[in-house]
């Protein structure tokens, strides 16, 4: 593979050190790379930097020669990075249930190019949105799922990722529980979203519970799926303010409309390569 001149993303975490910048960016210019946007953090509770590098590499430079030139520094400095080119899209299935809200506007953001990325496919266990998948020309696969069933799909899923060479699934409101084993074996390629009532309303009809507890608020969060249920690192959040006047109904609208912004929110951000994992935490670069 051949850089020609477009950018790319450089990523990486380490021990926090003095001298790092300066031995990625030497690298780099040493290799006529051009630095286009830079960003980073230094986490004094854990000891660790991050820094995700945008540059612009000369033509005709590979892959292989990038990562021999660079390999002194990674291996000085024990980076743990990675690169990647803008310019090619991940490739993503999103899985949905009855509710459609988020899987709407995260084809709509795909296809206005608000997103990089293409979407492979879209899974659910409800036919409820097939037509309007497959009136995008996305192909639509009908996985339901039954105590009986649930190994026997989700392994029916796995070759969906193998076969469509999946970088990423989106949870868009899937209401099913994956198991830990899909969970370990989709590490860090999983984004769910939950409104912001859990744990305090988990269940059936957390938004009826929440109105008759008179909450001001509403809420949701968009994490990575871990084995912990609900619990994986968190990418973005956002609430929105809820009036005494309101109803069940306003609360529904608004909650949904938050879910939606906060999963295009982190989905977008795990995209553009800017979210870092630190232990059970994110670093998350603007």
């Amino acid at each position: 593979m051949t850089f020609d001149g477009r950018h790319h993303i450089l990523l990486f975490a380490c021990e926090d050190r003095k001298g790092i910048v300066a031995a990625v960016a030497n690298s780099l210019v040493s290799q006529d790379c051009n630095i286009v946007e830079n960003a980073q953090y230094g986490d004094a509770s854990t000891g660790r930097f991050f820094m995700r590098v945008r540059f612009v590499a000369p033509d005709r430079m590979t892959r292989e020669m990038f990562a021999d030139a660079f390999a002194p520094v990674a291996t000085a400095w024990r980076l743990d990075w990675a690169l990647h080119d803008v310019s090619v899209k991940a490739r993503a299935i999103i899985m949905v249930s009855k509710g459609g809200h988020c899987l709407n506007d995260l084809l709509y953001r795909t296809q206005t190019g608000r997103l990089p990325m293409t979407v492979t496919s879209v899974v659910s266990n409800h036919l409820t949105w097939q037509r309007r998948v497959e009136h995008e020309g996305i192909p639509f696969h009908h996985l339901p799922i039954t105590a009986e069933n649930k190994d026997e799909q989700e392994r029916a899923l796995l070759q969906l990722v193998e076969e469509q060479q999946v970088d990423l699934i989106i949870l868009a409101r899937y209401m099913q529980v994956l198991t830990d084993a899909l969970c370990r074996r989709l590490d860090g390629r999983v984004i769910n979203i939950h409104h912001s009532f859990l744990p305090g309303f988990k269940g059936a009809n957390p938004y009826h519970r929440a109105y008759d507890r008179g909450v001001k608020m509403v809420g949701a969060t968009a994490h990575y799926v871990t084995p912990d249920l609900d619990e994986g690192p968190i990418i973005a959040q956002d609430v929105s303010i809820v009036d005494h006047a309101d109803s069940v109904d306003d609360l529904i609208a608004q909650g949904q409309d938050t879910e939606s912004r906060v999963l295009a929110r982190a989905v977008k951000a795990h995209l553009e390569h800017r979210v870092l994992l630190s232990g059970n935490r994110t670093v998350v670069f603007r």
